[in-house]
């Protein structure tokens, strides 16, 4: 198992992620509408039969824009992890494992991007190029490495000592053995907790970039997009903002609920 269902939060996290991926999924079967429909004479109407949460201010659906915008969010969340943790494995490995000038030089890199806010030189980086969900995930993904490279090393500095590690090693198995076979299988734990944690991070910073307009283009559905259009409209039309608000907190909620019980799953310290 990988947490005890008596952690009430990690169930309900669980449940968060699993509609999150079905709504995502199954978007172009759930959606009531297309989200880029217009009908201005529906423009800031609150709710209707037809439209449970609404319609913006062009009159499309904002139960369809918040569907689709799932696909959004997961896409760029799990997607500047997965480019932000190959990364950052790599180069953590190869900082722990082999140490000397690779580390010096890895680790001075780290403490450079570490310097910088990284929702800021993701802003910097985005606004030097076009709108794009790739573009987004190139910007997270462009400091988002150095946190993983720094749990890695830390896990390598200490797993290389073990009595199984320095057997293989007085064995004769090569390098590349000793690190994919008995080092980095030990070290996913930390590492899946922190990749759960970044997901949610990630799911904010595309946000906030498409909050900002230099995240995702005007034609792909964002939470963080709907977001800046209902912030103009707060008085008038609540709505507007409070639904796609909603929509980001329960997915950054879920994501930090699972991470917390991975957390206190693989700390040995909470299993006694």
């Amino acid at each position: 198992m990988i947490f005890q269902f008596k952690n009430k939060l990690a169930i309900v996290g669980t449940a968060i992620i699993v509609l999150l991926l079905f709504t995502a999924f199954a978007a172009d079967f759930i959606a009531p509408f297309d989200p880029r429909i217009i009908d201005l004479e529906g423009s800031f109407r609150v709710s209707s039969p037809g439209h449970i949460f609404g319609q913006d201010q062009n009159g499309a659906d904002i139960l369809s824009k918040i569907i689709y915008g799932a696909q959004t969010s997961l896409f760029v969340g799990f997607f500047t992890v997965f480019v932000s943790l190959v990364i950052g494995t790599f180069l953590g490995t190869i900082a722990g494992y082999f140490r000397g000038a690779f580390d010096q030089i890895i680790m001075r890199m780290v403490d450079i991007f570490m310097a910088f806010p990284g929702l800021l030189l993701a802003i910097a980086i985005s606004a030097l190029m076009e709108p794009s969900i790739y573009n987004v995930v190139f910007a997270l993904s462009f400091s988002g490495w150095v946190s993983y490279a720094r749990i890695i090393r830390s896990q390598v500095l200490s797993i290389k000592e073990f009595d199984h590690v320095l057997a293989a090693r007085s064995l004769g198995a090569g390098r590349r053995r000793i690190i994919f076979y008995h080092i980095l299988p030990n070290a996913i734990g930390p590492l899946t907790v922190a990749a759960t944690f970044g997901i949610a991070g990630a799911i904010i910073g595309e946000a906030s970039l498409s909050f900002l307009g230099i995240g995702a283009p005007p034609t792909v559905p964002s939470w963080g997009a709907m977001l800046d259009q209902g912030r103009q409209h707060l008085l008038d039309a609540p709505h507007l903002a409070t639904y796609p608000g909603i929509a980001i907190m329960l997915a950054v909620l879920g994501f930090n609920f699972l991470g917390d019980a991975l957390r206190d799953r693989f700390d040995p310290k909470s299993q006694v």
